[in-house]
């Protein structure tokens, strides 16, 4: 897929890392910084705005719809509890 499909590479590299099996948060995080050069902040800001997008779905749309699942859930749980 190229960028004018709508996802540069850094948007297809944090998908393709959320995709992976982690034994470890750790694990994850470690190669967030490693192979991403990126916090674990921003790579979950990154993340998080791409499940917003349909070019993102297009992509990966499995990871991606099963993401906007769990978002939404947690969000639920939270305003459950407010």
């Amino acid at each position: 897929m190229t960028e004018a499909a709508g996802l540069n590479e850094r948007e297809r590299a944090v998908l393709a890392l959320e995709a992976r099996q982690w034994r470890t948060a750790g694990a994850k995080e470690r190669a967030v910084r490693e192979e991403l050069d990126l916090s674990a902040t921003r790579y979950y800001q990154i993340l998080n705005g791409l499940l917003d997008r349909e070019a993102a779905a297009a992509h990966a749309p499995v990871l991606v719809n099963r993401l906007r699942r769990l978002r939404d859930r947690s969000r639920e749980e939270r305003q459950g509890n407010a």
